[in-house]
């Protein structure tokens, strides 16, 4: 496999795997809060597990209100907080697909263009190569024309370098598969019209516009050999990717910087589908789950969380440039500036808020807060200037911490110093680590309790067909990947709930960026050529 890399990456999560050695002493500067109260640490740690516990009831009933709020969602549009959006995906693939193939996945600042050449059942991947482009500031504020001439001018020089693995079958269009992670309205696997721009763009005369048009004609100015012939998200990509590998692939989650999840769905079982666009039983359905809500285990630090983030406007449109380097831009979390438009970012993402990596940090920042405010948790009635700073702490930081074996936890003394301008005892980071491991413990439980309800929806529909045999869910996303105690407490609730005998046939596998090649294997099952295989 040949791999060309024009950018680095973004969107990660990244955890050293060496001891935190050297401690860096920076000069610290404590802001004038002062404690006013002395009930000590222990009696928040206490009320914070309490809290934030998770005990087989809970999750029983966060999986079964899953799935009451996937048929609510599938019933009628806005019959529950999960918007069960159809992805009108119902060709997958099935690793017969042959021939060259392209992938755009445009989700940010930046976006990925790659290549797959397909060799059927006996070969299967032969070759992918894939770049990453950054999109000039000023065609995020251009207009659709010269945004998508943009991308059209970068696919067409990518493709320019086509060559050695790679072979074109003579007289056919090279067709892509094109990830799109802004607002759409999606009316057919080719028609997608933007509802608005997020993540910062205000690009003009899209709106309204059905996007694959407009990368289709902006091919067509170059005059470029191309057109797309799947329009798909990246959790729906990610589950077309395991299923071209394992045919037992049902649901995808992603769990990184945000968090979503989808599924394979009976057509017969979405009454809100009035008009059947093709004659096959099944289609994928994006859950979007990061808004479920129903009977989540909360703190006050979450609920103030969302107090602060009642702010008029549309900030999370700005926001969401922020997020997609959230765990690759150290420097931006020292902004002061940016951090209420943080806040306002998931107002009603409840779900998301308890799981996934945008948050984590945060969560656990806030507890340090209070306990240093109130308990004097760092020896003192003053609080950090540093970790008074929303999302200075980051999720990476705190997995960082827990992965601390040493006698005396100098990793952790190293991030709260370094990160949070703390000073630091033993007890202390103790107590930390403690913080810590409630908080992905709470998220880990739950993200394995929505799996279990879209598993449970599943077999419910189905009488049996899906617990009876083997049922994979591909995993997705950097929080998942890079944080092991969170992975653990995942796995963990996922065996709680269903039994140590049917969790045996649910196999939970990670596919790293499963959604870029997968993006190009749906364009492979959805081509407008017959198939010769």
């Amino acid at each position: 496999m040949s791999v060309t890399v024009s950018s680095p990456a973004v969107r990660s999560f990244h955890v050293s795997r060496s001891p935190h050695k050297t401690i860096y002493r920076p000069r610290v500067i404590m802001s004038a809060v002062r404690s006013s109260d002395s009930l000590g640490v222990a009696p928040i740690l206490t009320k914070l597990q309490k809290d934030c516990a998770t005990p087989l009831p809970v999750l029983r009933h966060v999986a079964d209100a899953m799935a009451d709020d996937m048929r609510a969602g599938l019933a009628v549009d806005g019959g529950s907080d999960l918007k069960m959006i159809l992805s009108y995906v119902d060709t997958l693939p099935t690793g017969n697909e042959k021939g060259l193939f392209y992938a755009l996945d445009l989700g940010g600042t930046n976006f990925r263009v790659l290549r797959v050449q397909l060799g059927g059942k006996e070969e299967r991947v032969v070759a992918t190569e894939f770049e990453q482009v950054s999109i000039p500031p000023e065609l995020m504020f251009a207009t659709s024309e010269e945004l998508f001439d943009f991308i059209a001018s970068a696919l067409g020089k990518f493709a320019q370098k086509e060559g050695g693995n790679f072979e074109l079958q003579q007289g056919r269009t090279r067709e892509i598969g094109f990830t799109f992670s802004f607002p759409v309205k999606q009316t057919s696997i080719r028609t997608g019209i933007l509802i608005k721009w997020t993540k910062g763009f205000a690009v003009s005369g899209t709106a309204g516009k059905d996007v694959v048009a407009c990368l289709n004609e902006a091919m067509e100015r170059r005059g470029m050999d191309m057109q797309v012939s799947a329009l798909v998200n990246d959790t729906v990509g990610t589950l077309a990717g395991a299923r071209y590998w394992d045919d037992d692939a049902m649901v995808a989650v992603i769990l990184g910087t945000g968090t979503n999840a989808c599924y394979v769905e009976r057509v017969d079982a979405i009454p809100k589908l009035t008009k059947r666009m093709s004659k096959s039983p099944i289609t994928i359905v994006n859950t979007e789950w990061g808004a479920f809500s129903n009977g989540l285990p909360l703190t006050e630090f979450d609920r103030e969380m969302d107090a602060e983030s009642i702010n008029p406007g549309e900030q999370a449109s700005i926001i969401d440039s922020k997020c997609e380097n959230f765990f690759s831009s150290y420097t931006w979390y020292h902004t002061v500036s940016s951090w209420s438009f943080l806040l306002s970012y998931f107002l009603m993402k409840i779900f998301e808020k308890t799981i996934s990596g945008m948050y984590l940090g945060e969560i656990v920042r806030r507890v340090l807060v209070k306990m240093s405010k109130v308990g004097g948790l760092f020896g003192g009635s003053y609080v950090p200037e540093k970790l008074v700073t929303p999302f200075v702490l980051r999720t990476p930081d705190i997995c960082a911490m827990q992965q601390d074996t040493s006698r005396d936890l100098e990793a952790v003394e190293s991030v709260l110093y370094d990160v949070a301008g703390v000073k630091s005892d033993l007890s202390a980071r103790k107590t930390v680590v403690d913080i810590c491991d409630t908080i992905a413990k709470r998220g880990g439980r739950l993200a394995g309790a929505g799996i279990v309800g879209i598993l449970q929806k599943m077999e419910e529909d189905s009488k049996g067909l899906i617990f009876g045999k083997r049922a994979v869910v591909a995993m997705d996303g950097g929080l998942y990947e890079h944080y092991p105690q969170y992975r653990g407490y995942l796995q963990e609730a996922v065996t709680e709930l269903l039994g140590s005998e049917i969790s045996k046939n649910v196999v939970i596998e990670h596919s790293k960026d499963g959604s870029g090649i997968g993006a190009a294997l749906l364009a492979a099952a959805n081509s407008k050529y017959e198939h010769d295989y």
